[in-house]
Parts: structure tokens; C-alpha cells; sequence
């Protein structure tokens, strides 16, 4: 069919047409178009939501530009989304139609690997991506496998529950999965997108919270979502300031420089960890001998599974954890990316349906 620029705005088929909205990038480093597709049904073991709202992330660039393997295009990209189930897959049991739902990075696996039978299904090797797997959730409508749905509480909006999805669940089970218990000292490194949730995080699992980003300007901000303390990194040495704080047990680096990283390492107290979200093909510059002075640990964390996902959207409602966000509608996705592209968004983009 033809395709209306995503900015610009299109007229919204409905379901009863038989046909939806969706973004389509037709090949690597494409342009994000606005095309209409089949509204297909669900097979066995998978449902259809009606998209309400779709976070944009960094990751959906790996996909529209062919990075990751497996993805065939044209692509529609989407892997925060949140919506309600409006069809079931034959053999799907446990959700109805109507109910709220959001999937993240984590859209699916095969549920008989080592992985998945040990309670691991993040990593598995058959991992579902939505945008690369199959079409994501810049869309009216999407297709899941049902192993991919988090339920929603009803304290969260569509909007606020997407970008829990994915960089909610991120930083939240890095925290509640690291050595620090309540009343330990985490620092969070960057205050950016996952950076923001981070602390905020932290505050409410009891944690007191270090901010660490670049500039004086960013204290106050952090201060409002719950830091006890702001490091300006360049102020002066980091490790340094962060033992004066005492030594942290844990440093959450969601940056994406691998040298902000590792200059924190000195700044871990006894086995502290530095725990590393943001992604970054550079090498770390730390020492083995700054390991063994305090038996500390360096180790990645990726996002989570279903049930991460639920215990994230469950203790964002009951804690009032929300992502800051921009909204924008599904007709100017190419603008909502070139915001976060450019990184003229402070922290969140979503594109909403009006579904």
C-alpha cells in the first residue's frame, strides 16, 4: 500500500476495515514510513493487542539499522509497549480479552532450552525481540507470543506503563539483583534515560541513591527524583568523591562511555560491584589489582523476563517509579526518534495510537 511520511498525519483505519496502521522502515538506516497492513490474527500460543502506547529506544536503532541478527525488513520496530489483548491464539489460558498488557526486549523464547527450564529466559538463545522477531509495537496492532506479557495495574496508564517495559525492568532488576540491600549506597551513573529510573529506583527500594553525571547544573534534578547525593564528574575525580560518601556498594552505570565506567571502580567500597546497563562497544580500563584490593566485581545485566516485567510495573505503581516522557502520536514516530536520536528528548519518548 502507499506509504504517508510518519510525520505527517494519515487518516486512522480501524479494525473493522480489516486493516491498521503501522511503521515500516524498508531497509537498513530507512526512513520510518506510515503504511497500512492487514490486521492479522493470532496463531496458537499468541495474542493481539490493540497498541495504546509504544516507547522509543536506543535498541530500536540496532534494529532499523539491520544490526541485529535475524531481523528481515521491512521492519516495524517497537519493544516497550503497552496495550490491551483484543484476540487469543488457540491454547493461550491465563488472560482474557480486555486485559492490560506491556512486552519489552523481551518478547518471547523457546521455553524448553537450559536457559529457559533454569529460569532464565532472558537469555536464551531462541530470544524473541519484538521489532526484530517479529513486527513491533510502532503499530495500532501487534502480535505476541503470550510468554511475553506482563500484566499492568490498573495505578498505571498505557503511557506511563511502556517505557517500564524495557528500561524500567532494566535498571530494576539490576538493582534488586545486585549486593546492595536498603539502606546501602548505590551510585548511579548518568542521568539519562535509564539514569532517571535508576535513581528513583534506588530511593524507593530504600537505597540511598548517588547521582553522577556530567555538570553542575544537573543537581537539582537529581535532588527531585530522590538522590541523597550529586556527583558533578567533572568537578573532580569521581572515585574519589564516592569515598568520601564512604565507598559505594554498588555503581549502576547506564552510560554508554566505557571510560565514565571504569572511572568509578576505585570508588567501590568492600566487594562493591560495578554493575554495568548502558552498552558500549569500548574496552573498560580497569586493573586486576583494582579487583583484588576489595574483592570487587564488574558484571553486565540485561533487562529481564515476563515476570521482571510485572514486578517492575507493580513496584513502579505502588512506589510511584515513572519514567519522565514525551508523548508524540503514532503519525510522527520519525519525528519522535529524531528527537531521541539528536538527544534533544531529556529522557523518554512514547508514541501514543489514541487507541
Amino acid at each position: 500500500m502507499a506509504a504517508t511520511p510518519a510525520s505527517t498525519p494519515a487518516p486512522a483505519p480501524t479494525p473493522a476495515d480489516g486493516v491498521v496502521r503501522a511503521v515500516h522502515i524498508a531497509a537498513p538506516g530507512g526512513a520510518p514510513e506510515l503504511v497500512e497492513v492487514p490486521l492479522r490474527t493470532p496463531g496458537p500460543g499468541s495474542v493481539r493487542i490493540t497498541v495504546e502506547a509504544c516507547g522509543v529506544c536506543h535498541s530500536d536503532l540496532l534494529i532499523a539499522a539491520g544490526q541485529l541478527p535475524g531481523t528481515t525488513f521491512p521492519v516495524t520496530p517497537g519493544h516497550e509497549i503497552a496495550g490491551r489483548i483484543d484476540a487469543l491464539g488457540e491454547g493461550v489460558e491465563g488472560w482474557r480479552v480486555g486485559d492490560r498488557v506491556a512486552v519489552g526486549w523481551f518478547g518471547g523464547s523457546c521455553g524448553h532450552c537450559e536457559a529457559c527450564r533454569d529460569g532464565d529466559a532472558i537469555l536464551c538463545p531462541q530470544l524473541q525481540v519484538p521489532g526484530a522477531a517479529y513486527p513491533g509495537g510502532y503499530a495500532d496492532s501487534v502480535i505476541v507470543p503470550a510468554d511475553a506479557l506482563a500484566a499492568v495495574p490498573d495505578g498505571l496508564t498505557a503511557v506511563e506503563a511502556a517505557p517500564l517495559a524495557c528500561a524500567g525492568v532494566t535498571v530494576f532488576n539490576a538493582l534488586r539483583r545486585s549486593a546492595a540491600r536498603p539502606g546501602d549506597t548505590v551510585a548511579v551513573l548518568g542521568l539519562g534515560g535509564l539514569g532517571h529510573l535508576g535513581v528513583q529506583f534506588a530511593h524507593a527500594m530504600g537505597l540511598r541513591a548517588v547521582a553522577v553525571a556530567r555538570g553542575a547544573e544537573k543537581g537539582p534534578l537529581a535532588y527531585r527524583l530522590g538522590a541523597d547525593h550529586y556527583v558533578d564528574s567533572t568537578a573532580g575525580n569521581v572515585a574519589e568523591a564516592l569515598q568520601a560518601l564512604g565507598g559505594v556498594k554498588v555503581v549502576l552505570a547506564t552510560v554508554t562511555d566505557a571510560d565514565a565506567m571504569s572511572a568509578t571502580v576505585d570508588g567501590l567500597g568492600r566487594r562493591g560491584e560495578l554493575v554495568i546497563v548502558g552498552v558500549s562497544p569500548a574496552p573498560l580500563a580497569i586493573s586486576p589489582l583494582q579487583l583484588i584490593a576489595a574483592d570487587r566485581k564488574v558484571y553486565a545485566h540485561s533487562s529481564g523476563a515476563a515476570l521482571d516485567t510485572r514486578d517492575t510495573l507493580r513496584f513502579a505503581e505502588r512506589t510511584g517509579v515513572r519514567a519522565w516522557v514525551e508523548e508524540l502520536p503514532l503519525e510522527e514516530t520519525a519525528a519522535a526518534v529524531a528527537k531521541m536520536t539528536s538527544g534533544r528528548a531529556r529522557f523518554r519518548m512514547v508514541v501514543t495510537t489514541g487507541r
